[in-house]
């Protein structure tokens, strides 16, 4: 079973190529099960194979997709709403359940879906009222 930690499933569909601290493993085959994947891997064919891979860490080259906002991309970026008011620069980006936060600066949280977008270092919000009170 591999937990996948990113939206892009199609980190493992056959043919992927994934790095581990023990070497590469390809994809086989791949299929959603119960908020997690069941992945065959090539080379792995029996229990004791796929044992010996429970805990690593699965990394991928990364997606060149210019329509994307990735998180690495956001760290150092100054925050503004819409109005073109600062709202800090971000120091972090906060795992949590509902849905990741970018930690500014100032204390302030911004729940990523209110992410607009963020072009030459600049990510622009558009924040519920309320949210910086």
């Amino acid at each position: 079973m591999v937990d996948l930690v990113t939206d892009r499933t199609e980190r493992l569909a056959a043919g992927s190529r994934l790095t581990t601290d023990a070497g590469v493993l390809v994809v086989v085959a791949s299929r959603p099960h119960q908020h997690r994947f069941i992945v065959s891997f090539d080379g792995v064919a029996d229990r004791t194979g796929a044992e010996a891979l429970v805990g690593r860490v699965l990394l991928a080259e990364p997606i060149d997709d210019p329509d994307a906002l990735w998180v690495h991309d956001l760290i150092g970026t100054t925050v503004v709403d819409r109005e073109g008011t600062e709202r800090g620069t971000v120091v972090a980006v906060v795992a949590n359940p509902a849905h990741d936060l970018l930690e500014l600066d100032t204390g302030g949280l911004v729940p990523l879906p209110f992410v607009l977008g963020c072009v030459a270092g600049v990510t622009t919000i558009d924040p519920p009222p309320g949210l910086f009170d």
